[in-house]
């Protein structure tokens, strides 16, 4: 049996994206869509942690009060993104400057709206890890999707360049012959909850 490897023994934070604000969704943060009986960020941070994630970052913005007060976050670092509205990026961005002077030597960046996408993918993904110059995607028949590991030598190119709701879509694609893509369309489906039709995806 292969032993899944955990962010701790690869030097790795997840950092979760959870600042949304559901626009589409009349308003409706997406950290506080109900899944499974509790708030979809509960369920997010357990995949990672399912995964291998033994440290986990949140970045939360719209209503963020009421997250902190409905989700049990205990165990995670909660990063509050004043600019969420702005799109992901932002979000991202505040993200990896949590992990200044941490000893953090990579970040794994999931979304909250994909409950798709579970622990095998999340360890997957990790388990490419090779250091600080890793740059691993999941993949999903062959597209390029999340979880997306950034080692640390990435994080100032990432941050540079995240803009608007493209995160870090810029920085892939211009350093795509660095990058590791990890199928994993066996094992997660990367739709996201966008709008009210998708809402079906959701327990």
């Amino acid at each position: 049996m292969t032993t899944r490897k955990t962010t701790d023994e690869a030097g790795a934070v997840a950092l979760l994206l959870a600042a949304g604000g559901g626009r589409r969704l009349g308003g409706r943060p997406k950290a506080l869509l109900r899944h499974r009986g509790r708030p979809l960020v509960e369920h997010a941070v357990r995949v990672l942690r399912e995964g291998g994630c033994t440290r986990v970052h949140v970045v939360l913005g719209a209503r963020s009060d009421e997250v902190r007060a409905r989700a049990e976050l205990a165990d995670c670092v909660l990063v509050d993104n004043p600019a969420w509205e702005q799109g992901m990026g932002t979000s991202l961005r505040a993200g990896l400057e949590s992990l200044a002077g941490s000893d953090a030597r990579a970040a794994l960046v999931s979304l909250v709206d994909q409950p798709g996408i579970g622990p095998e993918a999340v360890a997957r993904v990790l388990g490419a890890y090779t250091g600080e110059e890793s740059l691993v995607s999941a993949a999903y028949d062959g597209v390029r999707g999340h979880p997306v590991l950034f080692g640390a030598a990435h994080w100032a190119g990432v941050a540079a360049t995240a803009t608007g709701d493209r995160g870090a879509r810029a920085y892939l694609r211009e350093h795509a012959p660095a990058l590791t893509l990890v199928e994993c369309a066996d094992v997660a489906r990367p739709f996201d909850i966008d709008t009210e039709a998708d809402l079906a995806h959701l327990e």
